[in-house]
């Protein structure tokens, strides 16, 4: 079964086959982490292989190169905005992980690198993300018995973000 762990820094930075991008919908280049990684990807490059997929709904998942970045892919995966999908955000956040995991699956890669999707400026409360990021990850591998994928990183920005991930890893 792939491990599952938690690292401290730029998720820009992280070497794996895949990085998560916490998109919006219009797949456009926005601020924090989808900006970081845009940015350290090529804006321009990333802009122009967005454009030719168009849009990603909320909690699904598409691919494009990674360019510039430590990594093969970067999925973007749509996180919910709290407070704004009628009491459905768990499911969609949850359907975030899973379906990005399904993109790695499918493209037969060992590792990946998730944020804590929808916490920043869509404003989900952090411990509860954390707890259905943990959980939908535990989901896939149960599931999915013969999945490549080796590890599953979750990238946290902050000292006590990787603390509370930490925490939550042990339940």
């Amino acid at each position: 079964m792939a491990a599952i762990r938690v690292v401290q820094g730029d998720i820009a930075k992280q070497e794996a086959d895949a990085i998560v991008n916490a998109a919006n919908v219009g797949l456009f280049g926005g601020s924090g982490v989808s900006g970081a990684i845009f940015d350290a990807a090529g804006y321009d490059d990333m802009t122009e292989a967005c454009k030719k997929i168009g849009s990603c709904d909320y909690g699904d998942a598409v691919v494009t190169p990674a360019f510039k970045l430590h990594a093969k892919y970067v999925i973007h995966t749509v996180g919910p905005i709290y407070g704004q999908h009628n009491s459905h955000e768990p499911d969609i956040l949850a359907s975030c992980y899973i379906e990005s995991l399904r993109r790695a699956d499918e493209l037969k890669l060992k590792t990946i690198v998730f944020p804590l999707i929808s916490t920043g400026i869509y404003s989900y409360p952090k411990e509860e993300a954390a707890k259905i990021a943990i959980q939908s990850a535990r989901d896939f591998l149960e599931d999915e018995p013969g999945t490549t994928l080796e590890e599953i990183v979750f990238c946290t920005f902050t000292p006590q973000d990787k603390k509370l991930m930490d925490e939550l890893l042990l339940w």
